[in-house]
């Protein structure tokens, strides 16, 4: 069984930042594939990141792209996400989310979820 707990979230103006912290009680976290979700009121859940087991490879939604990046500390059980230049359309419940199958899109992938944390942005 893996914990998620998410941070860092908040309210910010337009074009602001913020980083986000997911941290795992996971034994060997490592071996987890990680991603971030996003989920605004009324709207279906959104891939926004995806970063492989040693950080090697990730993937950004077209979105996000340029804006945002997700990055791992694996001696902190950590998944970050660098978020930048923060539009009103970022805002959304951001959730953490772990896979022991691979690196992909798909919510239904990720077997271990955190509770998420609220981003606001004003314009």
């Amino acid at each position: 069984q893996v914990q998620l707990v998410e941070s860092g979230g908040g309210l910010v103006q337009a074009g602001g930042s913020l980083r986000l912290s997911c941290t795992a009680s996971a034994r060997s976290f490592s071996r987890y594939y990680m991603g971030w979700f996003r989920q605004a009121p009324g709207k279906e859940r959104e891939f926004v990141g995806g970063i492989s087991w040693y950080g090697r490879t990730t993937l950004h939604a077209d979105s996000v792209k340029g804006r945002f990046t997700i990055s791992r500390d694996n001696a902190k059980n950590t998944v970050y996400l660098q978020m930048n230049s923060l539009k009103p359309e970022d805002t959304a419940v951001y959730s953490c989310a772990a896979s022991q199958s691979g690196l992909e899109y798909r919510s239904m992938g990720y077997d271990y979820w955190g509770q998420g944390t609220q981003v606001t942005v004003s314009s």
